[in-house]
């Protein structure tokens, strides 16, 4: 499972021209899940994301988690997370899960997400063609694959 988490002042997603969600201070998560994944991999990323503190403190520093600065989530399934450019100029996306595997484990994602965190995670569509706009604030980007944990 891989996440690219982007910390944002806001952030929404359009599809055929309607906003469906959109958030202000927080992060926008970008979710890929691959075969392999499973309810171990969606745990340990979700603490992980819900933990990380990359928001700033009263002095500017980076100290506090999403929790304690209170932040909104929205999370949007990506399938593209989990390309191979090794050959030629088209990426193959073997790796990514199929819908049948992909769509449970991203709803469980966000079930636990919101348990975890306690409050409602707004998100894209899965399977939609989404117009995605965010401000970046930072700009702070993080790449979190579950395979890379030990």
């Amino acid at each position: 499972m891989r996440a690219v988490i982007q910390r944002v002042s806001k952030a929404s997603v359009t599809i055929e021209s309607v906003v469906k969600s959109e958030i202000g201070t927080g992060l926008m998560i970008l979710l890929g899940i691959e075969e392999a994944d499973n309810h171990g991999d969606i745990d340990w990323l979700v603490r992980k994301i819900i933990n990380m503190r990359i928001f700033p403190d009263e002095e500017g520093v980076m100290n506090k988690s999403l929790s304690d600065a209170g932040g909104e989530v929205l999370v949007v399934s990506q399938f593209t997370l989990h390309a191979s450019t090794k050959k030629g100029n088209r990426p193959s996306y073997l790796k990514a899960a199929r819908p049948e595997v992909s769509m449970p484990l991203y709803e469980a994602f966000i079930s636990a997400f919101e348990q975890e965190l306690g409050k409602k995670v707004k998100t894209g569509e899965f399977g939609s063609d989404m117009q995605v706009f965010l401000i970046n604030d930072g700009p702070i980007t993080i790449l979190i694959d579950t395979k890379d944990r030990q």
